[in-house]
């Protein structure tokens, strides 16, 4: 009897181990299965953010003042003429806004007075406060004979503020490298600021703050475009009163960054500042930074390879005025 018990034991601790040996291998089996699905996922997901070939717009009203609240059918995109299906699309939250990642390029060449730079302080303060609920970071260049990084990218607006209060003693010549500054700076958004944070695409920009007159520059216009348009950035200007002094009409002439483009042809535009204070023209300007939509789509198969530049063009069917940070793409 005893014999037989321990046969029958013997039969039942090789079954378990049997079985559990079994469970093993299935479980394997479900893992490894699982494991190839999600790189499959994972693979799925890196193809489509590569295909997909986004747009940011800004609309604005007759005033200039930004719309908000669009939604994917108030909006028609073409791609060489022939409407395309927005595949894509981002609308403007006012509690749960698109990442910012925002370099300003001070002008400190002998032309901007201190006046100028001490209410500039004071305004650029004002202005990153408003954005703090934003996920924003901030990085601040200087130009004038050289270009400069006082501060690389930061959240932390005691190390703004430090960085501010330095712009006084930054004076720095005649010249006025704006256009090298703006290379800089979009170089400098590509090597240190995410294009996504927290699963959501970044708004780029670059705010260029000068008297308007570029002088020196080895960087031509144009290649700043093709680049700004490459990282997806938009260029703004603020042109401070030493500019707006030199002109008799109410209404400034178009400065040398505009009048070349690098404002329109990345989504951007120029905002001119007063003599008695700076900080209306940076709130107008946050409302806008912060107001731009994302859309995007699938080219066509054989577009993706031609290695050609096709235009894109983007409607809204309502008596808005929109602009685009980019007039196409080319994929290279």
């Amino acid at each position: 009897m005893r014999t037989q018990i321990a046969i029958d034991k013997r039969k039942f601790w090789n079954l378990s181990a049997f079985i559990c040996a079994n469970l093993r291998i299935i479980f394997l089996f479900l893992f490894c299965l699982t494991a190839s699905a999600a790189a499959q996922d994972s693979d799925e997901i890196i193809r489509v953010e590569t295909d997909l070939v986004p747009f940011e717009v800004t609309v604005t009203d007759k005033g200039g003042k930004p719309v908000r609240g669009l939604e994917a059918k108030d909006f028609k995109l073409f791609e060489d003429g022939v409407e395309r299906p927005i595949d894509f699309f981002e609308p403007i939250k006012r509690t749960d806004g698109r990442p910012l990642s925002i370099v300003f390029a001070l002008d400190v060449s002998g032309s901007v007075t201190n006046a100028e730079l001490l209410k500039l302080r004071d305004a650029l303060q004002v202005f990153v406060q408003r954005l703090a609920d934003y996920d924003s970071y901030f990085a601040v260049m200087t130009f004038g004979m050289e270009v400069k990084t006082l501060q690389t990218f930061t959240n932390r607006p005691d190390k703004l503020e430090k960085t501010f209060d330095k712009l006084l003693r930054e004076q720095d010549g005649l010249s006025t490298h704006a256009y090298d500054a703006t290379d800089d700076a979009i170089r400098l958004l590509r090597k240190k600021s995410p294009s996504a944070i927290k699963q959501k695409l970044s708004k780029r920009a670059v705010i260029l703050i000068t008297d308007g007159f570029p002088v020196g520059d080895t960087v031509a216009p144009k290649t700043v475009i093709e680049r700004a348009n490459d990282a997806e950035t938009t260029i703004y200007s603020v042109l401070l009163p030493s500019y707006s002094r030199l002109q008799r009409d109410k209404k400034p002439l178009l400065t040398p960054l505009e009048a070349s483009g690098l404002l329109e042809k990345t989504g951007g535009r120029a905002f001119y500042a007063t003599e008695k204070s700076f900080e209306p023209l940076f709130k107008s300007l946050a409302e806008e930074i912060t107001a731009s939509y994302v859309l995007a789509f699938y080219p066509k198969p054989q577009n993706r390879q031609d290695g050609r530049f096709h235009q894109i063009r983007i409607e809204t069917p309502k008596n808005l005025q929109i602009k685009q940070n980019r007039s196409g793409y080319e994929i290279k």
